[in-house]
């Protein structure tokens, strides 16, 4: 097997063109269809076709027969509203759409007897897909050959231990490869692959399955209960015991009851998740689930992987130690060191030239490389620099008379790999490369040299001769160390800024890796991490996962970790009432990236961590995450934010109609009152706000903790808005004004105090004050001074403030009012934490 890649050519050729163009006319092509964003039909029912939307839609044609047009503008106002949220959502789509094609994997498939990548969906029925670590299993198929090939089946199964595959056996759509390599051929395609439905519900885009959605619709459901019996009880209250004719009291009744409907917070929902995936995809950061972007708001940690995180993927052979003698003590070893007491006493430079031979056969023993391995073959690609073997033979390379007979793929679980190699004189023997504490008996002199390495933030390989052949279960014990491979990790520029923004923003950073605990701790500390100078080997952890997640909240830094141990780490601190994200692009990765509650996957990581994780940063950053972070923390609490507003009015309005109906007079406000006030003190200010920087964490409860605010600051404004109308009733009542006028005079005053109370909620919501959020409540008051003094405007929406007294009367009421909203605003803040709102 000196040159695997020669297997491709000759064992299985694949399909030709014209096997494939008939198995295209038949049909036999892998054609589901992945998506990564809802239809654009879907997307025009999900807006359009909404319950509130059709309470709205007949309301408004109710007015339309009853008159007068202006009662009815809040029919238009749902119509643009819809009309926005179809338009971000389609660019959302766009964005998502093009961003999936450029994060999409391409199986590598043979065809005419050549490699060529290739979109899943142009697999056919009994093409041959080759596969390496990390691969998807993209279709059902059967193995046609294997080099070590080792299946991770469990995202099927659930049984987490790798499955050795050899030729003939089955392989599943949805599995992944962990170790070795191999190519099978496709015997299910399309939607008879076994898990193509899953798969295709897996990554398709949802708006659902959300707090904050879900807590939306919980209230909506409360609000649509309420607005029935509140229908009934001002109809009957207008048209029997006010003696309205039939078109004014329905007029009334429906300006009664279209305020209870918070249509505009669904709507502004989407609108933010929209907005939030343009803004994410402009740099390059594909969101395959849209309730990540809440879910990363409420993250309290986040856990790295080291390599590829915060190291780039590629390192650097630094340094090469030849170990000057063994130090195993089999019998088997003992007899192999006696045949070799000829090397021992050769120069350090021959030592050295047979190591990189070695090393170099290794190298090209290995069709897919990791990491560390690809910067072994690019210092030692052929033996270079070694012209002569210990024994003289003069060989000029590992391609020039080294040969592999078996060899065994790097596997995460085993942290190592290896080799059955012959060498140019005839000598054979098996080689093992892989983490030198696993390899080595705790106490061996070789990791003296190995710490003191891995104290400086280096990678440290040993190179060990095997007293066992290679496909001996206790390959690893007992073997000679032979040499030391140290590597330089090429850290990433702006992972010190980012961890510093993690801490910033009190999210705690777990650097999770399977390398050596001390090498990861000092790579941690040259970034300043937290924690870095106590690192923790994850053999030591305690198994109970009480007393592993007492270990991981008071560490920060974990080495030698396996793949199992990840999974088991993140459940950990999920127990702990942790919100979790999981950063990875290997194949180690998957199994924690899925139960994390948010998995973060780079653009160049394996197919299956990109499967599984909700975000992918197509532009491999890590620095991009705190953009993600920021943009979750944005959404949901500006949503929580502009929540409160629209809830304030549904409380007000169920408040008002209860006093109406109980108290028996008219009902203050026609439908275009409330309108007005709607627009100006919350859609025009709650899209701004709802798009607004926000870096507060987010809390868990929404609808408890919109609700403690909502419902006392709309009882307030209830309150006093009809405190005020009474007396406005009084007032007029002895003016010996006609009863239209003095209907609209009371109008007029409760309206006027009704708008500068829920200013009033506005300016507390607004906090902290920026130039534009102060311009924007200013705009908003001025706003409605133009319709008090425009005349037309005046007649258009019907006020006019009559006299004195009971304008000012209105405005004391409604500064009493803003009193009192500030004390309770003041007291719940106090008894809801430090966090700002």
């Amino acid at each position: 097997m000196s040159d695997p890649s020669q297997i491709v050519t000759t064992a299985h050729p694949g399909l030709s063109a014209a096997e494939v163009a008939e198995r295209v006319a038949r049909g036999e092509v892998n054609d589901v269809p992945v998506r990564s964003s809802r239809s654009t039909k879907e997307i025009v029912r999900a807006n359009v076709f909404t319950r509130f939307n059709a309470i709205i839609g007949v309301l408004f044609l109710i007015i339309l027969v009853v008159g007068p047009l202006q009662d009815g503008l809040f029919g238009f106002v749902i119509i643009a509203n819809t009309a926005i949220g179809i338009f971000q959502e389609l660019r959302a789509k766009k964005t998502l759409d093009s961003l999936a094609v450029i994060g999409e994997a391409k199986p590598v498939v043979r065809r005419d007897g050549a490699p060529v990548p290739l979109p899943t969906g142009s697999i056919v029925l009994g093409d041959v897909i080759e596969l390496g670590p990390g691969d998807k299993c993209v279709v059902d198929g059967e193995v046609a050959e294997a080099d070590g090939l080792e299946i991770d089946e469990s995202l099927l199964t659930g049984e987490a231990d790798p499955v050795l595959k050899k030729p003939g056996d089955p392989v599943m759509s949805g599995s992944f490869v962990v170790a070795g390599g191999g190519a099978f051929t496709a015997t299910k395609v399309g939607r008879e692959a076994y898990a193509a439905q899953l798969a295709e519900e897996a990554t398709r885009f949802t708006l659902v399955h959300s707090e904050l959605r879900t807590g939306i619709s919980t209230i909506l459901k409360y609000v649509t209960w309420l607005m029935l019996p509140a229908a009934l009880g001002l109809v009957v209250s207008q048209l029997v015991v006010q003696g309205h004719d039939w078109r004014e009291a329905v007029r009334r009744m429906v300006a009664g009851i279209v305020p209870m409907v918070p249509e505009g917070l669904v709507l502004l929902t989407s609108v933010a998740f929209a907005i939030g995936v343009i803004r994410l995809g402009r740099k390059q950061c594909l969101v395959q689930e849209l309730p990540a972007i809440e879910g990363l708001a409420r993250v309290d940690v986040v856990c790295l992987d080291k390599t590829g995180t915060l190291t780039e993927g590629g390192m650097d052979v630094s340094e090469l130690r030849v170990l000057a003698a063994a130090h195993g003590s089999s019998e088997a070893q003992e007899t192999s060191e006696a045949q070799e007491t000829s090397e021992a006493q050769e120069t350090s430079e021959a030592r050295e030239s047979y190591v990189r031979q070695v090393l170099g056969a290794l190298g090209e023993a290995e069709p897919r490389p990791n990491a560390s391995l690809q910067a072994i073959i690019d210092a030692y690609p052929d033996g270079s620099n070694a012209s002569d073997a210990p024994d003289g033979s003069g060989t000029s390379g590992a391609s020039g008379g080294w040969r592999c007979a078996e060899a065994l793929p790097f596997s995460s679980a085993r942290k190592y790999s290896g080799a059955s190699l012959h060498g140019p004189d005839g000598e054979s023997g098996t080689w093992l490369l892989g983490a030198p504490d696993v390899l080595l008996p705790a106490g061996d002199p070789a990791l003296t040299e190995v710490d003191g390495l891995n104290a400086q933030g280096l990678r440290v390989l040993l190179l060990a001769r095997a007293a066992r052949d290679l496909d001996d279960p206790r390959v690893a014990e007992d073997v000679r160390p032979t040499a030391l491979v140290v590597l330089e990790q090429r850290l990433r520029s702006d992972a010190a800024e980012t961890l510093r923004y993690f801490a910033e923003q009190n999210v705690s950073a777990k650097v999770i890796s399977g390398d050596n605990a001390v090498s990861v701790g000092a790579v941690a500390a040259k970034l300043a991490l937290p924690g870095a100078e106590a690192p923790v080997d994850a053999r030591k952890l305690p198994h109970e996962p009480e007393a592993m997640a007492a270990a991981l909240d008071r560490g920060a830094v974990f080495g030698r970790v396996t793949p199992r141990q990840k999974r088991d780490m993140v459940g950990a601190l999920q127990s702990r009432g942790h919100t979790v994200a999981m950063t990875g692009d290997g194949v180690n990765d998957v199994l924690a990236l899925k139960d994390a509650d948010i998995g973060v996957s780079m653009g160049s990581g394996s197919e299956a961590t990109r499967a599984v994780a909700q975000i992918v940063l197509l532009n491999n950053s890590f620095a991009t995450l705190p953009s993600v972070v920021a943009e979750g923390r944005r959404v949901i609490g500006n949503i929580t934010r502009v929540a409160t507003l629209f809830l304030t009015k549904t409380v007000y309005s169920v408040l008002l109609a209860v006093l109406v109906v109980c108290t028996r007079v008219s009902y203050p406000f026609l439908p275009r009152h409330l309108t007005l006030l709607s627009t100006l003190t919350i859609g025009v200010p709650a899209f701004f706000l709802a798009l607004a920087p926000n870096k507060e964490r987010a809390r868990p409860h929404f609808v408890r903790r919109v609700m403690r605010y909502a419902i006392p600051s709309g009882l307030i404004a209830g309150a006093a808005t009809f405190a005020a109308y009474l007396l406005a009733r009084a007032h007029y009542a002895d003016a010996g004004l006609a009863p239209a006028d003095a209907l609209g005079a009371e109008t007029s005053a409760a309206t006027l105090t009704l708008f500068l109370i829920s200013l009033w909620v506005l300016a507390i919501i607004a906090r902290p004050y920026t130039w534009w959020r102060v311009a924007l409540v200013a705009a908003m008051g001025a706003g409605f001074v133009v319709v008090l003094v425009v005349p037309w405007l005046q007649r258009f929406f019907a006020l006019k403030l009559i006299g004195a007294t009971m304008p000012w009367t209105a405005v004391a009421i409604a500064v009493a009012a803003g009193v009192a909203l500030e004390l309770t605003w003041r007291w719940l803040k106090t008894n809801d934490g430090p966090t700002e709102r």
